[in-house]
């Protein structure tokens, strides 16, 4: 009942090991020349897919993609574990202990990085004609509601990977932006929410129901933390708990797996179940644990199912028949222009300097996961067709690549990220393994 042929297997083992050593060796190299990972693995999926080798040898992109009717699922399977793992990890690295001083710009830049540019993105999107871009779901207000999420989100993970391969990621800085990144990606994913909830529905949009699904998505998050909080801070690390203590990590990733379930079956994106897991234990556990959770997810997250993931992303797309260059062009002017504008202003509301104002405009920039999930969420439930999903997945790699480069420039001409980074000395991974060894 569960089987597949011994052919069969190896014709996937073969599929899926060609495709995620593409991943990494790409992500690899886009890194020695200064480019986040996540770009290269999706670049991957574009050599392999429908991009590059189904456009010159079709037949290969079938054989080794479609070679037989269950496969398409089994790479479906790993795209979503990848995806649920990407959404943990990125709960994990949530940012808990601020000054006052730093929670009032968090928050300051949480309501300026978010209100203002979603508001933009939304009467933007009913400027412009939408049609072309409508998915199966055929809902104007849902692909308004997704322009404007993908004007205002923000990426952890790459951010994240950027402060780390900086060595910055100590900085006052980088927590900063990672808090701000992950309170209005929170926001945004409830607004996802109900975008996939309007178009699902076959009638007539209501207010009553558009309320009935955000009430559903608030209800979950706060009771998620509440009583998350509660449950992982007093059962977690207690004699009594045989699962973690058989394994720490199959125990945390037994809550994720249950939260997105429980998330799915409320109507809620399975995906805010994965984060909001990541959430709570980073929030209620002992940062020695919370760290250790985390490490063990990143080893087996971005050595197989997240590679593989971003890879898939690419798989997807087909660059030269469903993909407006000229139009893409103008987006991510728009998209790039006000978010960064939207974060300036607000910097410089609450007193900032002009370089930490545009420092933290360009950094918010980033949509890198974040973004190339509310692309993959919004094509697989009929909100955009494939132009449009090609669109949103190349704003998220283009504006993963600007702050990589742009803040590398800062920390190598030893300009301030922002005040309090005065004297910042980088501190690379390298740097950590090399003084622990030596210890």
């Amino acid at each position: 009942m569960f089987s597949l042929t011994g052919q069969e297997i190896s014709h996937f083992l073969f599929a899926m090991g060609c495709l995620l050593a593409c991943a990494h060796l790409l992500g690899f190299l886009a890194e020695k020349i200064f480019i986040p990972r996540v770009i290269g693995e999706v670049a991957a999926g574009l050599v392999l897919g429908p991009t590059l080798l189904g456009h010159f040898f079709p037949g290969a992109f079938q054989w080794l993609f479609l070679g037989f009717e269950s496969e398409p699922k089994l790479f479906a399977l790993l795209y979503q574990l990848g995806l649920l793992l990407l959404m943990f990890s990125s709960g994990l690295k949530f940012q808990t202990h601020f000054s006052k001083e730093d929670a009032k710009i968090t928050s300051a830049l949480v309501i300026g990085a978010t209100i203002p540019a979603f508001v933009v993105g939304w009467f933007a999107a009913g400027l412009f004609n939408i049609t072309p871009y409508l998915g199966t779901a055929n809902n104007p207000v849902a692909i308004k509601i997704v322009i404007a999420i993908a004007i205002a989100i923000t990426s952890i993970p790459v951010i994240s990977k950027i402060f780390n391969d900086l060595g910055i990621m100590h900085t006052r800085f980088a927590k900063i932006v990672i808090a701000c990144a992950g309170i209005h990606d929170i926001l945004l994913w409830v607004a996802l929410g109900l975008a996939t909830a309007i178009a699902s529905q076959t009638g007539v949009i209501t207010v009553g129901s558009a309320v009935q699904s955000v009430g559903i998505s608030l209800a979950f998050i706060v009771g998620t933390l509440l009583l998350g909080y509660l449950l992982f801070n007093k059962l977690t690390i207690i004699k009594q708990n045989l699962l973690f203590r058989s394994s720490n990590l199959g125990y945390f990733l037994f809550i994720m797996f249950m939260l997105a379930s429980l998330a799915g079956n409320l109507h809620v994106e399975t995906i805010f179940g994965a984060l909001l897991a990541g959430v709570v234990a980073k929030l209620a556990l002992p940062k020695a644990v919370s760290e250790r959770v985390d490490q063990g997810v990143s080893n087996i997250s971005f050595s197989w199912f997240i590679p593989i993931y971003f890879a898939t992303v690419g798989l997807q797309l087909d660059l030269v028949k469903h993909f407006n260059p000229l139009f893409f062009l103008g987006f991510l002017l728009f998209a790039t222009l006000t978010q960064t504008i939207a974060v300036y202003v607000t910097s410089r509301l609450i007193k900032l300097d002009p370089l930490t104002s545009f420092n933290l405009g360009i950094a918010i920039n980033d949509r890198g996961g974040p973004g190339i999930v509310l692309s993959s969420v919004a094509y697989a439930s009929g909100i955009i067709n494939q132009e449009f999903f090609a669109v949103l997945v190349m704003l998220a790699l283009v504006t993963s690549w600007i702050p990589g480069t742009w803040l590398r420039i800062v920390v190598n001409k030893g300009l301030r990220l922002m005040p309090g980074d005065e004297n910042m000395t980088p501190i690379k991974r390298e740097d950590i393994v090399e003084t622990k060894t030596i210890n």
